[in-house]
């Protein structure tokens, strides 16, 4: 018992060890979630084929990353073949292909995500540490000072929603269960909360890329403000929220994976320490 407290005794976890929980969480939610991206990509490209020097935001839930169009038929985005839906998608490309081609261009998202990953994750929990020793437990405010650091506001719903799951499940320390669900619905909040900013940075990235690219002046109008208003008054208030029902489904399970798998590893590193 916590002398303190009253409650059970907390055994520390090492930054090291949070590393590793958190690195194991990145590499878990790249291979499980790569694959909606590449079926997304395949069927995206097949009504609007990229010619050379075309580019698209490619994004498998941790990081985005914004790719250039190649010459020729090599690439994995331009392979033919004509596909009816997601499902029809996923057993062509699995048949005609191999399964391999599902977590195409998995290698260089893994060097790119994992160490950015591992980073966020525990600057947050050592960070949220050094808060909750000087300012106390009950600080609820704790998570968005720590999260404005790490990454805003998604870090304030996870933790709020796990509180509450445990309450109503009469549980002192969440569950798996209430990880997943807890990361899941606060990764859905925040894609949501974000995606105007999301579709401003999308066209943003691809038209100076464009004009980069040509040589051409960059125009003056090319504020986040400026390119928001043109979304509104060409597509109206829904065109900032384009491709919401794509966000959510790759979104979800990615933080969902990403959270539970951190805690799990967590929470076998503080048996281990005991």
């Amino acid at each position: 018992m916590d002398p303190e407290t009253g409650g059970p005794e907390i055994v520390k976890v090492t930054p090291l060890q949070q590393m590793l929980a958190s690195c194991t969480g990145a590499i878990l939610t790249s291979l499980m979630v790569t694959p909606l991206d590449v079926i997304k990509i395949r069927l995206q490209a097949q009504g609007n084929p990229l010619s050379k020097g075309k580019c698209f935001l490619y994004s498998n839930g941790l990081m985005d990353h914004l790719c250039v169009c190649e010459e020729g038929n090599k690439v994995w985005y331009k392979k033919p073949g004509r596909f009816q839906g997601t499902s029809d998608a996923f057993l062509k490309i699995i048949r005609n292909e191999g399964i391999k081609s599902l977590w195409s261009g998995l290698p260089p998202t893994l060097v790119m995500a994992v160490p950015a990953t591992v980073i966020y994750f525990t600057s947050y929990d050592q960070l949220t540490a050094i808060l909750r020793s000087k300012l106390g437990e009950n600080e609820t405010y704790i998570p968005i000072v720590a999260g404005i650091v790490a990454r805003p506001m998604y870090w304030y719903n996870y933790e709020v929603l796990k509180k509450w799951l445990c309450e109503k499940s009469d549980l002192y320390e969440p569950t798996f269960m209430i990880n997943f669900t807890s990361g899941a619905l606060s990764g859905s909040f925040a894609a949501v909360a974000t995606l105007p900013f999301d579709v401003v940075k999308t066209q943003k990235q691809t038209q100076l890329w464009m004009y980069e690219s040509h040589k051409m002046p960059v125009p003056s109008n090319m504020s986040t403000w400026a390119i928001m208003k043109n979304i509104v008054a060409e597509n109206g208030l829904s065109g900032l929220f384009t491709g919401l029902i794509p966000r959510l489904i790759k979104i979800a399970p990615a933080c969902a994976i990403m959270i539970s798998t951190y805690e799990f590893g967590k929470a076998f590193f503080q048996k281990q320490n005991v």
